[in-house]
């Protein structure tokens, strides 16, 4: 049996004293992100990131599902974290604070994933419309067991068809947690908009009646 890796993206980090927002603001003027690293048997320790590292991270990897080999400058340690939170400016998009937690390679963690839907369904082939309700869903699990995407195959989904948060196996030792049995991906009908559109589209265009001929050219 292949043995599991996961995947740890190395991120550098150099410790901070100061908090507020002030301090905050003075931090992201010099390119670099608030953190925190908390969990483990340590103390919460206060960090900077480089944003322009940690931009290309979140363009190369996106944001769910990341692992970090984390070095704080100065400790002379690692340690494995996940991204476990980020806070947006709404307006320029830039970064203002980061939550990183330590993590234990032998206990469960949830953590968000992608769902993916694989291949083509019928429904879609008949015209319908392939609708993702939950693009990302909560699983429980070990580091080492976290999947990289939920696939869901969709190929023999017709209009009306849908997958449900029961229907979806991830094996043993992954766990979906939920209270409900909700909608996951389902395959609609086109609407009656889009129909009507393409039945005119379909009819042939009449001729134009043959505009009358002036007074004139049948004096003529």
């Amino acid at each position: 049996m292949e043995e599991k890796t996961l995947e740890l993206i190395e991120l550098t980090a150099k410790p901070r004293e100061t908090t507020g927002k002030g301090a905050a603001r003075q931090l992201r003027a010099k390119l670099a992100i608030p953190a925190i690293v908390y969990g483990g048997k340590t103390q919460p320790a206060m960090l900077a990131l480089d944003t322009v590292e940690f931009v290309k991270i979140i363009r190369d990897h996106g944001s769910m599902g990341l692992f970090f080999n984390l070095k704080i400058d100065g400790s002379g340690g690692e340690k494995i974290v996940m991204l476990k939170d980020m806070q947006m400016d709404i307006f320029s998009q830039n970064y203002l604070h980061v939550d990183l937690q330590e993590i234990d390679m032998d206990k469960k963690i949830t953590v968000s994933v992608h769902v993916e839907a694989i291949g083509k369904s019928k429904g879609v082939k008949e015209g319908g419309l392939l609708q993702i309700i939950r693009r990302e869903l909560d699983v429980v699990c070990k580091p080492m067991d976290t999947p990289a995407t939920i696939q869901i195959d969709v190929t023999d989904l017709e209009i009306g068809d849908a997958i449900h948060v029961n229907d979806i196996d991830l094996g043993e030792f992954i766990h979906i947690p939920h209270e409900s049995n909700f909608t996951v991906i389902t395959i609609v009908a086109p609407s009656t908009d889009a129909k009507e559109k393409g039945e005119e589209e379909d009819e042939p265009d009449e001729k134009a009646p043959a505009a009358p001929a002036s007074k004139k050219a049948v004096e003529a």
